[in-house]
């Protein structure tokens, strides 16, 4: 008899507060993951980042508002850069729990934001990234192609 694979689906939105909040309400979920049993955990686009739904950034066509600057830089800020603080905690919590996981982050690349999953494993940590191939819409205003 084969034994089951157990996958979880963590399923939560960005803290407002940014993502030292967002982090530390993923890592809350740790004894739920290892009580679960399951073997992958998948999580939200842009969770560690935030996705910055409605906002337009200050921007017209040929220009941007100095207070879309601001949201822009602040959004940038809120980033992460891979690999980081931010992966080493995320590589910790799939070693703890055995289990792998999957994520949605805004990531820093120079100076371009990438709207990027992220893959670790129990035994190697952080293993690869896929950067969205190409953003929607308004979303290339703010994304880099991957």
């Amino acid at each position: 008899m084969t034994q089951a694979t157990v996958v979880a689906a963590l399923q939560i939105g960005s803290s407002p507060e940014g993502k030292a909040a967002t982090l530390r309400n993923i890592l809350s979920f740790e004894e739920k993951i290892r009580a679960s049993g399951a073997s992958l955990v998948v999580m939200p686009e842009a969770l560690l980042g935030g996705y910055p739904k409605g906002e337009i950034f200050g921007t017209y066509l040929g220009y941007r508002l100095p207070e879309g600057r601001e949201a822009y830089a602040h959004y940038y800020d809120n980033a992460i850069d891979v690999p980081g603080p931010e992966t080493d905690e995320l590589a910790g919590l799939s070693q703890r729990t055995r289990a792998n996981l999957v994520i949605g982050v805004i990531e820093r690349g120079g100076n371009t934001l990438y709207c990027t999953a992220l893959f670790f494993s129990p035994e190697d940590g952080l293993i690869t990234k896929h950067r969205k191939l190409m953003p929607t819409g308004t979303e290339r205003l703010i994304w880099g192609q991957g």
